[in-house]
């Protein structure tokens, strides 16, 4: 119930942005919407199909609702839909969380920290916990995408080589956890399967590699186009990133 009714409320709050974003701008990007209605798809659909009975399945949630939805939900949102939470106070001294120094240490030991046992089974026993898990990977997840997106504005320093390397270190830390799941002798969680453990593990390098895979060339290509053009597609300046909340051009 918790993952319905915020995702409800988010989807009231995209909503009622993108219709101030056309009032305002006279249109509104149909591409970007459709990420976000995806992405909550995805969410929706992982919440409607709990997977109590495999590890492979619940791998599966897990990189639907910590990984692509997030992502998904990022590529939908940009500067002038999140001004109205931008012009609240806590959500600002919030925005250190997006920073791609803070975003992936965080994302890294949220992960890590939900699949040592004892957290992963209390997360089976109880449906809150359940839900709070799932929150924590999505907002993290969230916030790891927006920091190598730039949602907002980066730090100077964080050009495309450190931008692979981000990826690369994403990468790294699934990857490592991948294959703790795939070269296991023994069962770790309740499931207390070592073939079903080890299909999990599969599940998770081969979503992380394709999806690290399509980042990277994503990335690469950005740095190949002109100035010019990837000046049209930055959601925001990076020059504006030391003159406050008020600088940002976000209408």
């Amino acid at each position: 119930m918790m993952q319905f009714a915020i995702t409800s409320l988010a989807v009231a709050l995209y909503a009622g942005a993108a219709i101030r974003v056309k009032r305002r701008r006279g249109r509104f990007e149909a591409a970007r919407a459709g990420s976000f209605a995806v992405g909550v798809a995805v969410v929706l659909i992982a919440a409607l199909a709990p997977p109590q009975g495999s590890f492979r399945a619940h791998m599966a949630q897990h990189l639907l609702v910590g990984d692509v939805a997030p992502l998904l939900v990022v590529l939908g949102l940009d500067g002038p839909l999140l001004r109205p939470a931008l012009a609240l106070r806590p959500v600002r001294a919030l925005r250190v969380l997006a920073h791609p120094a803070v975003a992936l240490p965080l994302w890294a030991v949220d992960l890590l920290g939900w699949h040592v046992s004892p957290a992963f089974d209390a997360a089976l026993r109880h449906d809150w916990l359940h839900g709070v898990q799932h929150l924590c990977f999505f907002v993290l997840g969230a916030l790891l995408w927006s920091a190598l997106l730039e949602l907002l504005p980066g730090p100077r320093w964080f050009r495309t080589p450190q931008r692979l390397a981000y990826v690369g270190v994403m990468w790294l830390v699934s990857l490592s956890l991948s294959q703790v799941f795939l070269w296991s002798d023994h069962p770790y969680y309740t499931y207390r399967s070592v073939s079903d453990q080890r299909v999990g593990g599969g599940i998770m390098l081969l979503e992380g590699s394709a999806v690290m895979l399509g980042v990277l060339v994503w990335l690469l290509w950005q740095e190949l186009r002109s100035p010019a053009e990837r000046a049209d597609v930055v959601p925001l300046p990076l020059e504006v990133l030391d003159r406050g909340a008020d600088a940002l051009h976000l209408g």
